[in-house]
């Protein structure tokens, strides 16, 4: 009489993300994440999805203005690009879910910018540094459409100013903007003539393997708690992989110093009701005690992702604020 073989549930995620015995995985309907009321519309913006890694299926999605004020964009009536990496702990959400989409439609209109929301691949099936990878690649396809010129596709060619390239995301996005903008300011990805400028980080999803103190703090009321983050990093980063891992931990034992890297200007939008709170403003910290250029801003009482939770609160209706000083200096 043999035992019972069949795979079985080793982790679940939620109940949207089970990794079963045998390595496979089963993906729920994440639906159920979103919001009961549809956001409204953000009038004067076009979107469309192009393909920029047709081996992986991935796409980004652009967003623009339907008609862009050359006196407000400058560089010849041209906008600046913000490359923008949805959130979900590596493992969850994609760029087409309205509150991302409802971000971007913002940042679109309200900034301007050329919005670029990117697509990855998602763990567990594929397990961390794919995702860092697949935006690399996005920027290689980038790099490719500049080079290009007037031959690039239309919207970008008519609208994108290229030399004035911002790399955000959101949370797990944040982690991978933070990353990209390394190996681009390192020139381990030359991406020439894409010019970054700056990086945003917004609520960034960063990890280590001892806890900090606000990670320590159970009575806190928080729409990310610490111990989904720990399952999220568990079931992203590669087999057996601490959160020490240098993706999880940008200043762990195993993570290269960051003080001989030209990183362009940083903006560290910090919720402080968010459980990671104490990292991203330790991270802001430490590059500030390197000479660093960083911009912190904290937002009292938020939470983690709150730019996407409530895209059209009067918190996100601040941070449109503070990114457009960002992305505009010369109006500060």
């Amino acid at each position: 009489m043999t035992g019972d073989t069949a795979p079985h549930v080793v982790e679940d995620l939620l109940g949207l993300v089970q990794l079963l015995s045998d390595g496979s995985v089963i993906r729920g309907d994440e639906s159920v994440l979103r919001p009961r009321e549809p956001f409204p519309d953000v009038p004067g913006v076009e979107w469309k999805d192009v393909v920029y890694h047709a081996a992986h299926g991935l796409r980004v999605r652009v967003y623009r203005p339907a008609s862009a004020s050359s006196t407000i964009a400058g560089g010849g009536g041209k906008l600046p690009v913000l490359v923008y990496f949805h959130g979900g702990g590596y493992c969850l959400c994609s760029f087409a879910q309205p509150p991302f989409h409802a971000f971007c439609l913002r940042a679109a209109a309200e900034l301007p910018t050329v919005v670029l929301s990117v697509q990855y691949r998602l763990a567990p099936e594929h397990r961390l540094p794919a995702a860092i990878h697949d935006g690399a690649a996005f920027l290689s396809w980038l790099r490719g459409q500049a080079e290009l010129g007037a031959g690039a596709d239309t919207w970008l060619a008519e609208s994108a100013n290229f030399a004035r390239t911002i790399i955000s995301g959101v949370s797990a996005g944040a982690n991978m903007a933070h990353h990209l903008t390394v190996q681009v300011a390192s020139a381990r990805l030359p991406v020439s003539p894409v010019r970054v400028v700056g990086y945003v980080l917004l609520s960034a999803f960063f990890g280590g393997a001892e806890r900090t103190a606000s990670e320590a703090d159970l009575t806190m009321d928080v729409s990310l708690p610490v111990e989904m983050c720990e399952q999220l990093w568990h079931m992203s980063l590669p087999v057996g992989a601490t959160r020490d891992h240098p993706v999880a931990n940008p200043f762990g034992p195993e993570s290269p110093s960051l003080a001989p890297v030209e990183l362009p200007p940083a903006l560290v939008v910090a919720p402080l009701g968010d459980v990671l709170r104490d990292r991203v403003l330790g991270y802001a910290a430490r590059l500030k005690d390197m000479g660093k250029d960083v911009e912190l801003v904290e937002f009292e009482g938020q939470q983690h992702g709150f730019s996407i939770l409530q895209p059209f609160g009067e918190a996100a209706d601040e941070l449109m604020g503070v990114l457009r000083r960002f992305v505009y200096p010369a109006e500060r």
